[in-house]
């Protein structure tokens, strides 16, 4: 019904920047908050950036000052802006929205969906 699509990942070096973005498509009635999760090998999966309808965010500890999320609500999509980046910060990076969708039976139902997931590696 609804899909999420990721991009902007890829080859970083150290102190490099790198801007993902999530596309959100389907029968949306509304999108509720929209958050990035990554998760690196052998670790499990953590929020790094959330951010409600209404445009309030909030950051892990580890990405605050360096990542900003921000939302176009208009073109439901989230993006990630990730400046300074450091090797830890390698991971397959998630989008993840909370909404409001048109069911095939007519009525509105929630889910809770995810992206595929997109590459961000930081190596020199």
């Amino acid at each position: 019904q609804v899909q999420l699509v990721e991009s902007g990942g890829g080859l970083v070096q150290p102190g490099g920047s790198l801007r993902l973005s999530c596309a959100a498509s389907g029968s949306i009635f509304r999108i509720h908050a929209m958050a990035w999760y990554r998760q690196a090998p052998g670790n499990q999966r953590e929020l790094v950036a959330g951010i409600t309808s209404g445009s309030s965010a909030k950051y892990a500890d580890s990405v605050s000052g360096r990542f900003t999320i921000s939302r176009d609500n208009a073109r439901n999509q989230v993006f990630l802006q990730m400046n300074s980046l450091k090797p830890e910060d390698t991971a397959v990076y998630y989008c993840n929205a909370r909404l409001d969708y048109l069911s095939a039976y007519g009525r509105i139902d929630d889910d809770n969906v995810w992206g595929q997931g997109t590459q961000v590696t930081v190596a020199s």
